[in-house]
């Protein structure tokens, strides 16, 4: 979804997945972390780090927030 708020451009995007307890969102933006600690996949845990690192470098804010549902919601906002 896009949309502007307060005249600045953000996007969000959900996914599904297992329930994410909402204290270990913030972990899962640090290298090599992933859901449980243990190797789901051929993922290696870079991905969220690489995106809060994109988002940093373009002056924007990044917020997530773990679904009831399972997977997590995730916004960034761009700077005016």
């Amino acid at each position: 979804m896009t949309a502007t708020e307060g005249g600045r451009a953000c996007f969000t995007v959900a996914n599904s997945g297992p329930v994410i307890p909402a204290a270990e969102v913030s972990r899962l933006f640090e290298p090599f972390q992933q859901r449980g600690g243990e190797r789901t996949g051929t993922g290696h845990g870079l991905g969220l780090a690489i995106a809060a690192a994109v988002v940093s470098a373009h002056d924007a804010t990044l917020t997530a927030r773990a679904r009831a549902e399972g997977g997590l919601e995730i916004t960034v906002t761009f700077p005016v």
